[in-house]
C-alpha cells in the first residue's frame, strides 16, 4: 500500500484522525491509501473523448471516472468534472451536491440543472444548456453516498449504512484524492453548492474541511463559502414552514394543517413516526395530481402517482428541455441507462450489471443518521468566515422559502441589508436580504430545482455568490 505524497507529517495526520469528531472517514485508511496508478496519468484517462448525443462543438475539456475513497471495502464516488467554457486557470471550482438522501447529482444537477448536457425527449440527444454554471466556474459533480448513480462498493452492506457522517468523510475523502488527480486545482478557489438534502451535505462537508484544514495547519482545499437552495436545515422550522405555505397557498384544508402541525412537530424527515406519515398521505390526496416541488408547473403524467405521495421525501422527480418538460427525469434514466453513454463516462464494470437509477430506494430506506439540524453548523462556519448563501425558490412546497426564512431567523444575526427587490433585465427576479455572516435570496418563480425552472436567473444568482456583491438590482435608465 503506497502513502500518499502529503506535505505534512504523520503527527498532522494523527491529529486530523482524532480531531474531526469521530467520523470514520480514515477507516481503512481510505485517504493515507493510493491507487498504484499514477494520479495524473488517470486524469488523462478520465478524460471524456465522444459523448454520445453530443451533436455540437464544445470549447472546454471534461472528465470523468472514479475516486476510491474506502480501499478496504472498496467505496468508489463516480465523478463528472466539466471544465469552464473559458479560461479554465481563471475561474473558481465548484462543487454541486444534490440530496434525497440517495439521488443522483449526475442525473439532476448536471443532466437537467447547472450543467452543460442537457437531455431530449429521445433519452438520446444532447442539447448545450446556454446557462450552465461553466459560464463562470469550473463545475464538479459527484454522486454521493455509495449506491447513488453510479457510484459502488464491493462490500454489498455499505449500501445499506449510509449516513450523514460518512458521507461527509467519504466526500472528504473524494477530495483529497481528487486534488492529487488533478494538481492544477489546490490552491483554487472553492466553493460548494447544492439543494434539498443537500443542506445537510453541503455545510457538513464544509465542516469537515474546516477543521481537516485546522487540524493539519495545512489549507488543502481551499474553501471559500457554500451556496444550498430549498435546503433541508432544521427539522422544526421546515416543517413548520412547509405546512404553513401549503395552507398559505390554499393546498390543503385548516384540518390537515392543524393536524400536521401537531402529529409531525419535530419529527425527522428522514425517518417520521407512523402518525405523521398518515396526514402527509392525507396532504397529499388534498394536493391532488400536482408536482409539490413546483406548485404552478405540471407534472409528468407518467409519474403522476410518484409525485402525488412524494411530500414525504426530500428528492425532485426531476424536469426541464429547452422549454419546460416536466418529464426530464425519465429522459436521463433512458440515456444513463445506455451501454454507449456508460463506456464514454467510464462507469465501471462493476456497475455494468445495475440499472441506473435517479434516486436509490435503497440508500435513502437504509439512511443511519441525520441530525434534527444544521443551524449548529452554520453558526461554526458564519465564525469560520466563509461566505455562506441561502436561496428559496417561491413555488416549492417541499422545503418552501417560508422553512428557510424560519431556519434563518432562529440564526439571530444582525441585518446588514434588509429586505429588496433584485432585477434582471429589467424585471423582478426576486427578492434578497442580507445578515451578518449570510445571505438570503429569493428566485421568483421557481420551484425546489431553481435552476431548473428559472436558469437565466440560477445564473445570476451563482455570478453574484462567485464575486460576493449583492443581487443586481434595478437601474433607471434616463430616457432623456
Amino acid at each position: 500500500m503506497v502513502n500518499l505524497k502529503w506535505d505534512f507529517g504523520f503527527l498532522h495526520v494523527f491529529l486530523a484522525i482524532f480531531f474531526f469528531f469521530s467520523i470514520d472517514f480514515f477507516v481503512g485508511t481510505s485517504v493515507i491509501a493510493s491507487s498504484l496508478t499514477d494520479p495524473v496519468a488517470q486524469r488523462e484517462l478520465d478524460r471524456v473523448l465522444e459523448l454520445p448525443g453530443l451533436n455540437f462543438n464544445i470549447s472546454f475539456q471534461h472528465y470523468s471516472g472514479y475516486v476510491t475513497v474506502n480501499e478496504k471495502s472498496g467505496r468508489a464516488l463516480f465523478y463528472w468534472f466539466i471544465e469552464a467554457v473559458e479560461d479554465p486557470d481563471s475561474k473558481p471550482l465548484v462543487l454541486w451536491l444534490n440530496g434525497g438522501p440517495g439521488c443522483s447529482s449526475i442525473g439532476y444537477g448536471e443532466a437537467e440543472e447547472i450543467g452543460p448536457f442537457h437531455i431530449r425527449p429521445d433519452g438520446k440527444t444532447l442539447y448545450l444548456n446556454p446557462h450552465s454554471w461553466n459560464q463562470v466556474a469550473n463545475i464538479l459533480f459527484i454522486d454521493s453516498p455509495v449506491g447513488v448513480g453510479y457510484s459502488y462498493s464491493n462490500t454489498s452492506s455499505d449500501l445499506h449504512n449510509n449516513g450523514d457522517r460518512r458521507t461527509a468523510a467519504d466526500s472528504l475523502a473524494f477530495l483529497l484524492k481528487w486534488f492529487e488527480r488533478f494538481p492544477q486545482y489546490k490552491g483554487r478557489d472553492f466553493y460548494i453548492t447544492g439543494e434539498s438534502y443537500a443542506g445537510h451535505y453541503v455545510p457538513q462537508l464544509s465542516q469537515a474541511i474546516v477543521r481537516y484544514n485546522q487540524a493539519t495547519k495545512n489549507k488543502a482545499i481551499n474553501l471559500r463559502g457554500y451556496m444550498v437552495g430549498n435546503a433541508l436545515t432544521d427539522d422544526y422550522h421546515d416543517h413548520l414552514g412547509i405546512f404553513e405555505f401549503m395552507w398559505a397557498a390554499g393546498l390543503i384544508s385548516d384540518q390537515t394543517y392543524e393536524q400536521l402541525n401537531l402529529l409531525c412537530d419535530f419529527q425527522s424527515f428522514i425517518h417520521s413516526s407512523e402518525s405523521c406519515d398518515q396526514i402527509l398521505d392525507v396532504a397529499s390526496e388534498e394536493l391532488g395530481v400536482i408536482d409539490p416541488y413546483s406548485i404552478y408547473t405540471p407534472p409528468c403524467n407518467s409519474n403522476v402517482s410518484r409525485s402525488n405521495k412524494l411530500l414525504k421525501r426530500i428528492h425532485k422527480i426531476g424536469d426541464v428541455s429547452e422549454k419546460y418538460d416536466p418529464c426530464t427525469e425519465a429522459h436521463a434514466v433512458v440515456y444513463f441507462n445506455r451501454p454507449e453513454v456508460q463506456k464514454a463516462l467510464h462507469v465501471s464494470p462493476v456497475f455494468a450489471s445495475s440499472n441506473w437509477e435517479s434516486c436509490s430506494d435503497i440508500v435513502s430506506s437504509n439512511w443511519k443518521d441525520s441530525p434534527r439540524t444544521v443551524l449548529d453548523v452554520y453558526h461554526e462556519l458564519i465564525r469560520a468566515g466563509l461566505r455562506i448563501w441561502m436561496f428559496s425558490g417561491d413555488t416549492d412546497a417541499i422545503i418552501p422559502v417560508t422553512s428557510t426564512r424560519y431556519s434563518i431567523n432562529a440564526l439571530k444575526l444582525p441585518t446588514i441589508k434588509p429586505w429588496h427587490a433584485w432585477y434582471d433585465d429589467g424585471q423582478v427576479g426576486g427578492w434578497s436580504e442580507e445578515y451578518a455572516g449570510l445571505t438570503f435570496v429569493v428566485v421568483r418563480g421557481a420551484g425546489h430545482e431553481v435552476a431548473l425552472h428559472r436558469p437565466k436567473l440560477a445564473l445570476t444568482l451563482i455570478k453574484a455568490f462567485l464575486s460576493g456583491t449583492s443581487m443586481p438590482t434595478f437601474e433607471l435608465i434616463d430616457a432623456s
